[in-house]
């Protein structure tokens, strides 16, 4: 614990209006902050919120095995090296922490070992530190789960999802492309027609997009009937459709086809969910916590499972299962802080509201994503079921490092032969991998370990200058007036790329006067359980021709700004269209938003009218 001489503060990115980055680390010892927020304080121009590397003596990376590829760990960290190679000085100490370097998908030794050194480069590492001399000690006080195999046969009659891939089978014969694989209910399957949808678009085949999206749309509750209940997938499937219905205002032979279609089985599709078969790892997941939650004085659980919306059914199915209802259960959500379309989300308040609650008791079970996999330190925690999680070996180790109490339990639940369960014995193989990769790169004489490193860390500066270069090029491959933005559903051209600025780094905004001929703002405001500086939400904005969703009305600084979703639009360019993912990536110049510029010029059109 530091003494009174040091002074402390903690940042995150829903704290609302505060002092600047840069303000807090000159007037504090110590700060406690996410890397997104660094980032953005060593790239702001603004000098109350600016901040350098040099300004701090240590750098502390929790959970360092995220140090690589394009995270914002790795960004950091490059702009340390950077400075490194430039020989500035004073440069902080970087001290890593992580429980799981992983092995980087290799499968070999000499591969793991690779990526052990490429981890250790990333992040300017002389050595890697773990326990020696008093390892058993230390096994002593921090003692492995059990872990259980909890094995379950797939289901003997399933109506439901039989009816659903019947369904799916007419959409195919509509489509008439007898190439497409019909292996229904996988990633794959789900992997294959997202391509087909992007591809529909640029092509301007819009009843086969339509088809393609609402094919992914069965997709899903095919994998949701497999994680949890029938009435779960028939909820996300209604849910859908009932968006289709009150937002698209043109509606495509297809698309009409397509709601028809849904309409005439809705009502056979609900009978079927709710008198059909019982989920088998639902049945097997119930009998897992009356024995745990019957067997021990203090239960205190947690699930893992892949998606937020399978951790809402869960919970639901918690909460409504007769069986469980005799068992003191105290549930509720861990899920991400992010926006997502498809289900709700928590704020980094929400939670740590949730785990204060299980940590003092008043919550003993916890339904989460992986976003509870790392830095949850609750030692009373004795039970962690992985449900059906097909995952990496890092996730592994994280989830079962939850079960700090004496005699824990560590349960896999998935069903017999699955990939899933294929997937975890890999992971223990590759844990075992990891520790002697791990072992063979603290051997290393010391000489021709920092010469590897110093290799290493020149040839990924090297390729990240080059990677720069090629995105500084395709960002001007086109004159920003020769792009036009297109509505990726109706095809309507409805601005240029000249339109488009970059509001405080991230969010993209069509600052034309024009453009608001083009679209629709929703009544009510979009719901962020988030304080911003300089911005709030407004409402939905939505293709005015075909009712598409676009983004959000921007209010930002009082003025009212559409913000825009790179994947709501085509981009029609001199050598055809493309679809982009980011607006990051797109082939032309994006200047920022100048606040005081805009309101000027709208002034000056408001004097002229």
């Amino acid at each position: 614990m530091l003494d009174g001489r040091w002074t402390m503060t903690t940042l995150s990115g829903d704290m609302g209006p505060r002092a600047g980055f840069g303000h807090l680390a000159r007037c504090h010892d110590l700060l406690i902050c996410t890397a997104e927020l660094l980032q953005m304080a060593l790239t702001s121009p603004e000098e109350e919120e600016h901040v350098e590397l040099t300004a701090f003596s240590l750098i502390v990376v929790d959970e360092c095995h995220h140090t690589h590829k394009d995270t914002v760990y790795n960004v950091i960290m490059s702009r340390y090296l950077e400075l490194k190679l430039q020989r500035a000085r004073p440069l902080p100490q970087v001290l890593g922490l992580t429980a799981s370097p992983g092995t980087g998908g290799a499968s070999k030794l000499d591969g793991a070992i690779d990526h052990v050194l490429q981890l250790c480069a990333n992040l300017d590492t002389w050595c890697i530190m773990s326990p020696q001399n008093y390892r058993p000690r230390l096994q002593e006080h921090s003692q492995q789960p059990c872990k259980q195999y909890n094995l379950c046969h797939r289901r003997s009659q399933d109506p439901f999802g039989d009816l659903l891939k019947k369904l799916m089978d007419q959409v195919h014969d509509h489509l008439e492309m007898p190439e497409l694989s019909r292996n229904f209910g996988t990633q794959m399957y789900e992997q294959q027609v997202v391509k087909l949808s992007e591809a529909a678009a640029l092509a301007g085949l819009q009843e086969q997009r339509v088809y393609a999206l609402h094919l992914r749309r069965y997709n899903d509750a095919l994998l949701i009937h497999d994680t949890v209940r029938a009435v779960d997938a028939l909820a996300a499937l209604q849910d859908f459709y009932h968006r289709e219905h009150v937002t698209k205002t043109q509606i495509l032979c297809a698309e009409r086809r397509l709601l028809a279609l849904f309409d005439d089985h809705k009502n056979v599709l609900a009978h079927l969910a709710t008198h059909g078969p019982e989920n088998p790892k639902l049945e097997m997941l119930e009998k897992i916590l009356q024995r745990q939650f019957r067997s021990s004085d203090s239960p205190r659980g947690i699930i893992f499972t892949r998606t937020r919306q399978s951790a809402h059914s869960l919970l639901l199915w918690l909460q409504q299962q007769p069986g469980l209802q005799t068992v003191d259960i105290r549930a509720q959500l861990l899920i991400g802080a992010g926006n997502s379309s498809q289900s709700t989300h928590m704020t980094q308040r929400d939670q740590q509201e949730v785990i204060r609650k299980f940590r003092d008791g008043t919550l003993n079970l916890l339904v989460a994503t992986s976003v509870a996999e790392e830095g949850l330190d609750i030692p009373q925690c004795n039970v962690v079921v992985r449900y059906g999680l097909l995952t990496n070996e890092i996730s592994m180790v994280q989830a079962r490092g939850r079960a700090r109490a004496d005699q824990s339990v560590y349960s896999f639940v998935a069903t017999e032969g699955s990939r899933e369960l294929k997937r975890e014995l890999i992971n223990e193989a590759l844990e075992t991998l990891m520790e002697q990769a791990v072992a063979a790169v603290q051997k290393m004489d010391q000489a021709e370990y920092q010469a590897k490193i110093r290799d290493l860390q020149e040839a990924a500066l090297t390729k990240r200058a080059a990677q720069a270069a090629q995105r500084e090029s395709q960002r001007r491959q086109f004159p920003v007036e020769h792009v036009q933005l297109l509505c990726i559903n109706c095809m309507v051209a409805v601005g240029h790329g000249s339109d488009i600025r970059k509001v405080e780094g991230t969010h993209y905004v069509n600052v034309n006067p024009s453009f608001s001929i083009y679209y629709n703002v929703s009544r009510d405001p979009v719901v962020i359980n988030k304080v911003f500086k300089d911005w709030k939400p407004g409402g939905v904005i939505s293709c005015r021709n075909c009712g598409e969703i676009w983004g959000l009305q921007m209010i930002y600084k009082s003025v009212k700004l559409p913000a825009l979703k790179v994947r709501s639009m085509l981009l029609e360019t001199p050598q055809g269209r493309i679809q982009a993912k980011k607006w990051s990536r797109v082939p032309f110049s994006v200047p920022d938003f100048d606040f005081l510029q805009h309101c000027a010029q709208n002034l000056s059109d408001l004097s002229l009218d």
